[in-house]
């Protein structure tokens, strides 16, 4: 075996060709079995391709029968087909009618007043625009828009008069439009359009309650959207519009709540923001809700779940807050600009209608006299002098005459619904409420400016506020004690509001009576109040009721814990005192005497009835002296002693005498007996 294979490998190496031709030969195979590949690739790819066509021939075949017998189905025959096509070129024919019916209406050129009152959905060519805001003769959008956009904190007070001279009324609608577009574009300036918004609010209310009604819908579309942007500018604007108490406090709460019930890192930061604009107000108002404002954030802090960014913005707040909000006041000094303010009650969940109309053009039939009447309310506004067509000023008695209709014209105006008496009280009550002692409760009041006949106000809701309470509490009557003590005019109304709850006394439930009488004894305990107001209270069967009865007991009871039986004694035996007591321990019948010693004892303080016990015990030998007077004043000078006559005169006048003691003897024990 291995010669033959010695053989064969020689014979392979004799018959190996040379280099050459082994590599032509090489080359020839490669490309016959190239050829042979490309040739099997080509015929393979020409099957596939006609396998292919013959498919998507087989397949369009059945769609276009498949389509055919729909279509033969859906139109049996040719009637109904005609008829499908009759009726469809008629609905075409209806729509180009309608069509060519509105265009004379959407056509800005024919002057037609829809036309101008189209606020979107059409489209109008630039030059028809400027033709058409040429032909508007009315330019007061124009200047309420330039008026808003150039208002800053130091022309203002140049602007709000130029402002008072546009019909705000009829252009309320612009107005809020223009403001919010302003503030969007220039949130540093949400101060300045707030105080703007708060001068306008005292003359025309219901301008300043329909853009809070706008921001408050714009808010509430764009924490939808999660537009951020959008929120942050209107949530400012929210907390300024609270700042210049345009908006009630409780927008501020409910707003707050909403961003922080389900944290996120956008909400939280939101939260932050607006609570860093209107802290400062919130803490001087509300500072319960603000205390629970900030439990919230800390517990945000203590999940963890928001990003670290959005924590150093929580703890900024907190550094903020600790520094009592300095350098983000509530309202500026120069911005303060309104004395007496009016607040919008309007919430997150109420059914907001923007009033959309007053932002689009609409004849008014009564256009000259509605001018009229803001002329009218512009000059008494604004204080114009009245100028004749020719310019010159009027005379004396033209404007004697106008000054009388503004007058009358004032007096149409005068609010009778006691808007500023509901605001002052509740402006009062939150105070009240809101504070932590009777010391910040008392400074935050005097704050208050006052009209003359507005502080019995003041002494009322004190009452009020004390008598609804569960149980009394001694900060009302601490309050009140302050009060008396700092103005005398506060003492003479406290005064007036005993005098009026014990006349009514009857009226008030058992613990309301009980609140309002430990208030009254605080303030006479303290002498806050004079003790001569007890001579209203008549302590007699006949002038006492149960309701009546209860409040003299709690009110003398409280009194002995605060002063003790003696110090009371010592007090109701003052000799300055005696004029004022003599209703409350009459001596002018027994029988009322009587009842008020028992009244006394019966509630556990006999002890200041002890001059009274005197009386009635000494009262039967007072009234046979009194009796003796008033026979000595009756008999006179008339006595036989006095007249000298004949001695058979005196021994009648003897026997006549012992008759009439023993009649006045019986006179005596008659009268004895009827006051025993």
């Amino acid at each position: 075996m291995d010669r033959e294979r010695s053989h064969r490998g020689s014979r392979v190496i004799a018959d190996k060709p040379s280099d050459e031709e082994g590599d032509r030969q090489k080359l020839l195979k490669r490309d016959r079995s190239w050829e042979r590949d490309w040739s099997v690739g080509h015929e393979n790819g020409k099957r596939r391709r006609h396998v292919e066509r013959k498919d998507r021939h087989r397949r369009d075949d059945r769609a276009r029968d498949e389509k055919g017998r729909r279509h033969s189905d859906r139109y049996d025959d040719d009637s109904q087909r005609d008829k499908l096509r009759k009726e469809d070129s008629r609905q075409r024919e209806e729509k180009s009618k309608v069509a060519k019916h509105k265009l004379p209406e959407l056509n800005p050129s024919d002057n037609n007043d829809m036309a101008l009152g189209k606020t979107g959905g059409v489209y109008i060519p630039p030059f028809k625009l400027a033709r058409m805001t040429k032909e508007v003769e009315d330019k007061s959008s124009v200047d309420i828009n330039g008026l808003v956009n150039k208002v800053n904190a130091s022309n203002i007070k140049d602007i709000i008069p130029e402002l008072f001279a546009e019909n705000l009324i009829r252009g309320r609608g612009l107005f809020c439009r223009s403001c919010m577009k302003s503030q969007m574009a220039s949130p540093g300036f949400t101060d300045v359009f707030a105080a703007l918004v708060a001068v306008i609010n005292a003359k025309f209310p219901q301008v300043a309650q329909l853009l809070l009604k706008r921001v408050v819908l714009q808010l509430k579309r764009a924490y939808k959207r999660n537009d951020k942007p959008q929120l942050l500018a209107a949530v400012k604007l929210i907390a300024h519009l609270v700042n210049q108490q345009v908006a009630e406090e409780n927008i501020a709460l409910e707003l707050v709540t909403l961003l922080l019930k389900d944290p996120t890192d956008d909400s939280v930061e939101v939260a932050v923001a607006f609570v860093t604009e209107c802290g400062a107000m919130l803490q001087d108002v509300t500072p319960k809700g603000l205390f629970g404002i900030f439990e919230r954030f800390l517990g945000i802090l203590h999940e963890g779940e928001i990003d670290k960014r959005v924590q150093y913005l929580i703890e900024g707040l907190f550094a903020i807050r600790q520094a009592r909000f300095h350098g983000h006041p509530a309202v500026r000094p120069e911005l303060d600009l309104v004395e007496e303010k009016y607040s919008h009650d309007v919430s997150l969940d109420d059914d907001i209608n923007p009033e959309t109309s007053l932002d689009v053009f609409k004849p008014d039939s009564d256009f000259l006299k509605t001018e009229k009447k803001y002329e009218a309310l512009k000059k008494d506004l604004l204080g114009e002098e009245s100028e004749d067509e020719d310019g010159s000023v009027a005379s004396s008695e033209d404007n004697d005459e106008e000054e009388n209709g503004s007058d009358e014209e004032q007096m149409r105006i005068r609010d009778e619904t006691e808007t500023n008496r509901v605001n002052l009280r509740k402006t009062i009550y939150l105070t009240i409420m809101s504070s932590v002692d009777f010391e910040e409760a008392g400074h935050k009041l005097l704050k208050i400016k006052l009209e003359p006949d507005q502080e019995m106000e003041l002494c009322i809701m004190l009452l009020e506020c004390c008598s609804q309470e569960r149980t009394y509490l001694r900060y009302f009557g601490l309050l009140g004690q302050r009060f008396c003590m700092i103005y005398k005019i506060h003492q003479e109304n406290f005064e007036k509001c005993f005098v009026q709850q014990y006349s009514m006394i009857h009226r008030l439930e058992t613990n309301k009576l009980r609140n309002v009488a430990k208030f009254f004894a605080h303030l006479l305990g303290t002498n806050a109040l004079p003790w001569h107001v007890l001579a209203y209270i008549r302590l007699t069967e006949e002038d006492t009721t149960s309701s009546s009865r209860i409040f003299i007991k709690i009110l003398f009871q409280e009194l002995s814990e605060h002063l003790g039986i003696r110090l009371i004694k010592e007090r109701l035996q003052d000799s300055t005192m005696q004029e004022s007591l003599e209703s409350i321990f009459p001596k002018d019948n027994p029988k009322n005497t009587r009842f008020a010693i028992n009244f006394f004892t019966s509630i556990g303080l006999g002890g200041i009835t002890e001059n009274l016990r005197e009386y009635l015990k000494n009262m039967p030998r007072l009234i046979i002296q009194q009796h003796k007077q008033v026979e000595k004043s009756e008999s006179g000078p008339s006595s036989g002693s006095d007249i000298p006559g004949s001695e058979s005169d005196s021994e009648s006048d003897s026997s006549s005498s012992s008759s009439s003691d023993e009649s006045h003897r019986e006179k005596k024990k008659s009268l004895i007996t009827q006051y025993l």
